[in-house]
C-alpha cells in the first residue's frame, strides 16, 4: 500500500512537472552589467500573484508555473527601476539579459542582444538595450531590428516589407505610420513581425504584419513633441501626442502636419509613339514644382471598467491640400516646338469616427466588434494646356469634385482550445456610395461597393512545429451608371514553423490571394490628357491569380543573427497598364490583363550587435522577374539592399543609413526604387530632451532619383526624374518627452480607424 501510494504521488508530480512551464533570465545593471543578485522576480496576472522568487547569486532566476495564459513578469530591487515583461500564453521561455537601470524615473525595459525569439510563425524580437539606446524615435530603432524584407526609411519616416505597406498593430490595435512614429523605443516592450499577413487582415492589400507591445504603465499622463526641419529646402515634419488615463478613462490627442514646398523637381524624357500609320518621337525637359502640407488630427477615448471589457471612440481627421506644376519645352516630329503648362491642384478632407468594443468571456474566448464610419471629400483640379509654334493652344482639363460615404463593420470570434490549439473566425463589411461631378461636363456618376469578408483560421503546435491554416471567402459587387460587376473569391493561407533549435529555425509558407480590380480601375470614362493621349479605366479587367511560396530558414546566436528567405511569386491574369493605337493619330493608355509574371528571388539579413557601442544591420536581396503578355515576353535580374551601421556611447550616437535601390518589372515597364542615405548624429542631454542632425544624400546633387523606361511596342520611353531640392540636405531634429506618472494602455481591436478608398480615377 505505501509503494502504491508513493507511486501514485509520483505520477500526480511528475504530470504537474510536465504541464507546468518555466520562465528564466539574467538579470544585470544597465551601467556597467554587474550581476544583481536577490532580484525580486514575479509572475503576475492581473493584480493576483502567480508565482515568485529571487535572483541566485548568478543573477539567474527561474519561475515555474502552471498557468499558460499571457502573464506579466514583474522585477524589482532596491535603488533600481522597477521593470514589467509581458510573457505570452504558451510554453517555456528565455528572455535573456534584463538590465535595471538605476534610480526612481521611468520604469525601463532594457534587454540584451539575445532576445529574438521564434514563435507559432512569427519572429518575436524584445528590443536590446544598447539598440534602445541608440535609437531617438521608433523608426531608427527598427533600422537595427533583425526583420528580413522590412525597411525603416528616416528620411520619409515610413515603414515597407517586401516593397508593401504592413499592417500595423500597437497593443493589438491597428494603427497608421503617424501612430507609429509617436512613440518612442524606450516603451516598446515586444515586437511581432511575420512577412506573411495574417488571415485576418489578408483583404486589405497590405504587406507583412506588425504587433508592438508596449510597457504597462498605470495612471499617469505623457506629452511627447517631435520637429524636424531642413536648413536648406522647404521640408517640416512633425509630431506631437499628449496621454492622460485616470481610473477607467484615458484620453489621446494627436497632431501630425507634414509640409514641403520643392522647386527644383526636374523630367527629362525622350518617348514615341508608334502607330499602324503613323510615328511622333518627342523630347521633352520639364521642371515640376509641387508643394503640399497635411494635418493628421486624431482625438481618443477609451473606457475600461474592467480587465475584460473596453469600448473605445476614435474620432480622425486629415485635411490636405497638394499643388503641383509642369512647365516643359517638347520637341515634337510631327508638331514642332511648343510648351505645356500644367498645374493640377487637389483638396481632401475625410473626417473619420471609430466604434470599438471587446469583451473576454473568460481565458478562451474573446469577442471583438468594431464600426468606422467615413465622410470622403476630394476637389481635384487639372488643366493641361499646350502652347504651340504657330500661336494656337489646346487645353485639356480635368475638374473632378468625389463625395464619398461608407461603412465598416467587422465582427471577431477567438477562441484557445488549449495553450496548442486555436480557433479564429470573423465576417467584414464595407459599404460605399461615391458622387464623382466632372465640372467640364457636368457628368456624375454614382458609384457603389459592397465587399464582403467571411474567414476561419486554425492554428496548432506538435512539439516543436507549429502549424496554422486559414481560408476565407471574398464576396465584392460594384456598380456605376454604365455596368456592374460580381466578384466571388477565395483567399488561403498556410504556414509552417519549425523550431529545431534554440538557434535554428525553420519556417515555410503558402499563400493564394486574389487582386481584384479597384473600382476607379473599372470606371469607364474616358479623358483626354495630351495631343495624341486617352486615358480610360476598363470594366473588362478580370480577376489575377497570385500563388505564393516561401522558405525562411535563421540562425541566431549570442550579438549576431542571420536570416534567408527564399520567395517564388507566380501571377496569372496580371494586371498591366499597355498602350493601344486607336487611329486618327491618338493612342489610349489602359490597364488590362496579360497572361502572367512571375518573380523568384532570396533576401539575407544580418545583424551584429553591441560590440563595444557598435552595430550594423544589412539586408541583401537578388530576384528575376519574367512577364507575358499577348505579344511581348521581358525579364530581369535585379540586386538591391540596405544597411545600418551606428555607434552609441552613453548619450552620443552617431547612424549612417544607405539604400542600394532595385530594379522592378512590370508588363512592359521599369522601374528602379528611390535612393537615399543619411548619416545623422544624436545627443540626449537628459531623459527628456533629443537633439539631432543629419545630413541626407550625401554628395548627391541630383537628391531623389526615379528612373523608368518602357518596352513598349507603341509607347517606348526613358524618364529620368530627381528632386533636386533633396540633395546634400542638412535636417536639424528635436524632440521632448515628459511622463506625469504612466499611462493606460488600451486593448486589442481590429480594423484601421478610416476609410482610405477612392473611386476617383487620377491621372
Amino acid at each position: 500500500m505505501t509503494r502504491l501510494t508513493i507511486l501514485i504521488a509520483a505520477i500526480f508530480f511528475y504530470c504537474a512537472a510536465m504541464s507546468a512551464r518555466t520562465i528564466q533570465g539574467e538579470i544585470r545593471t544597465d551601467k556597467d552589467s554587474t550581476i544583481i543578485a536577490g532580484a525580486s522576480c514575479r509572475l503576475m496576472s492581473g493584480s493576483r500573484l502567480i508565482n515568485g522568487v529571487t535572483s541566485n547569486d548568478k543573477g539567474i532566476f527561474d519561475i515555474s508555473t502552471d498557468v499558460k495564459a499571457r502573464l506579466i513578469l514583474e522585477i524589482s530591487m532596491t535603488g533600481f527601476n522597477t521593470t514589467e515583461i509581458v510573457i505570452e500564453s504558451g510554453n517555456n521561455i528565455n528572455v535573456g539579459t534584463v538590465y535595471l537601470s538605476e534610480g526612481i524615473t521611468l520604469n525601463e525595459l532594457q534587454v540584451s542582444a539575445n532576445s529574438m525569439v521564434d514563435s507559432k510563425g512569427r519572429t518575436i524580437i524584445f528590443p536590446s538595450g544598447a539598440d534602445v539606446r541608440a535609437s531617438s524615435t521608433a523608426i531608427s530603432l527598427f533600422q537595427k531590428l533583425p526583420l528580413a524584407g522590412l525597411e525603416a526609411n528616416p528620411i520619409n519616416r515610413s515603414l515597407s516589407v517586401d516593397g508593401g505597406t504592413p499592417v500595423i498593430l500597437i497593443n493589438g490595435v491597428p494603427s497608421d505610420i503617424d501612430d507609429f512614429n509617436a512613440l518612442q523605443p524606450k516603451d516598446i516592450a515586444k515586437i511581432e513581425f511575420s512577412r506573411i499577413t495574417p488571415a485576418r487582415y489578408a483583404d486589405r492589400g497590405n504587406s507583412g504584419f506588425l504587433n508592438i507591445t508596449l510597457k504597462k504603465r498605470n495612471d499617469g499622463g505623457k506629452v511627447y513633441i517631435w520637429g524636424r526641419s531642413a536648413v536648406n529646402t522647404a521640408f517640416t515634419d512633425g509630431n506631437i501626442r499628449v496621454s492622460y488615463h485616470q481610473g477607467p478613462s484615458q484620453f489621446t490627442l494627436s497632431y501630425n502636419p507634414s509640409w514641403r514646398n520643392y522647386q527644383q523637381v526636374f523630367d527629362n524624357t525622350t518617348e514615341s509613339y508608334i502607330g499602324d500609320d503613323f510615328q511622333v518621337n518627342l523630347e521633352e525637359h520639364d521642371r515640376n514644382p509641387f508643394n503640399y502640407h497635411y494635418h493628421n488630427i486624431g482625438l481618443k477615448y477609451d473606457y475600461s471598467p474592467d480587465v475584460n471589457t473596453l469600448f473605445s471612440a476614435t474620432f480622425r481627421m486629415t485635411p490636405g491640400y497638394n499643388k503641383s506644376r509642369s512647365l516643359a519645352n517638347t520637341t515634337d516630329s510631327y508638331l514642332g516646338e511648343y510648351e505645356n503648362r500644367n498645374l493640377t491642384t487637389g483638396k481632401d478632407l475625410a473626417p473619420s469616427l471609430d466604434l470599438f468594443f471587446k469583451r473576454d468571456f473568460n481565458d478562451k474566448n474573446a469577442l471583438e466588434v468594431q464600426v468606422v464610419g467615413t465622410l470622403g471629400f476630394t476637389d481635384y483640379r487639372r488643366n493641361n494646356k499646350y502652347y504651340y509654334g504657330d500661336g494656337s493652344t489646346s487645353d485639356y482639363v480635368m475638374d473632378v469634385d468625389s463625395r464619398r460615404r461608407s461603412l465598416i463593420s467587422e465582427i471577431s470570434y477567438i477562441h484557445q482550445f488549449s495553450d496548442k490549439t486555436s480557433l479564429s473566425a470573423g465576417y467584414q463589411n464595407t459599404v460605399s456610395h461615391s458622387t464623382n461631378k466632372y465640372l467640364t461636363t457636368d457628368y456624375r456618376p454614382v458609384l457603389t461597393e459592397n465587399n464582403n469578408y467571411v474567414y476561419v483560421r486554425l492554428g496548432q503546435q506538435v512539439g516543436k512545429v507549429y502549424f496554422s491554416a486559414a481560408t476565407g471567402a471574398k464576396l465584392y459587387w460594384i456598380k456605376n451608371d454604365l455596368n456592374k460587376r460580381h466578384f466571388i473569391r477565395n483567399l488561403t493561407t498556410a504556414q509552417i514553423s519549425w523550431n529545431i533549435s534554440q538557434k535554428w529555425n525553420l519556417a515555410g509558407a503558402f499563400q493564394y490571394s486574389p487582386i481584384i480590380p479597384s473600382l476607379s480601375a473599372l470606371t469607364d470614362y474616358p479623358q483626354q490628357q495630351s495631343p495624341y493621349l486617352i486615358s480610360n479605366g476598363n470594366p473588362d479587367l478580370k480577376v489575377s491569380q497570385s500563388f505564393t511560396y516561401q522558405l525562411m530558414p535563421s540562425y541566431k546566436f549570442k550579438k549576431f543573427s542571420a536570416s534567408l528567405l527564399m520567395t517564388y511569386r507566380h501571377l496569372g491574369d496580371f494586371v498591366m497598364s499597355d498602350m493601344f493605337y486607336l487611329g486618327d493619330k491618338m493612342f489610349l493608355s489602359q490597364s488590362i490583363n496579360a497572361k502572367k509574371s512571375w518573380y523568384a528571388g532570396a533576401n539575407l539579413n544580418l545583424k551584429l550587435n553591441d560590440i563595444y557601442g557598435f552595430g550594423a544591420n544589412v539586408n541583401i536581396g537578388v530576384g528575376h522577374h519574367e512577364t507575358m503578355g499577348e505579344n511581348f515576353s521581358h525579364h530581369l535580374t535585379s540586386f538591391d539592399g540596405s544597411f545600418t551601421l551606428w555607434w552609441n556611447k552613453g548619450p552620443y550616437t552617431i547612424s549612417y543609413w544607405r539604400k542600394i535601390p532595385g530594379k522592378y518589372l512590370n508588363g512592359n515597364y521599369v522601374g528602379k526604387d528611390e535612393n537615399g542615405d543619411a548619416l545623422s548624429f544624436e545627443y540626449q542631454p537628459d531623459k527628456h530632451w533629443t537633439l539631432g542632425a543629419s545630413w541626407m544624400y550625401m554628395f548627391d546633387t541630383k537628391g531623389t532619383k526615379y528612373p523608368s523606361w518602357g518596352y513598349s511596342n507603341v509607347n517606348p520611353y526613358y524618364r529620368e526624374r530627381y528632386i533636386k531640392n533633396n540633395g546634400n540636405m542638412v535636417v536639424l531634429s528635436v524632440s521632448y518627452s515628459a511622463d506625469f506618472g504612466s499611462i493606460f494602455r488600451s486593448s486589442s481591436r481590429s480594423l484601421n480607424n478610416s476609410d482610405n478608398g477612392s473611386s476617383l480615377l487620377k491621372m
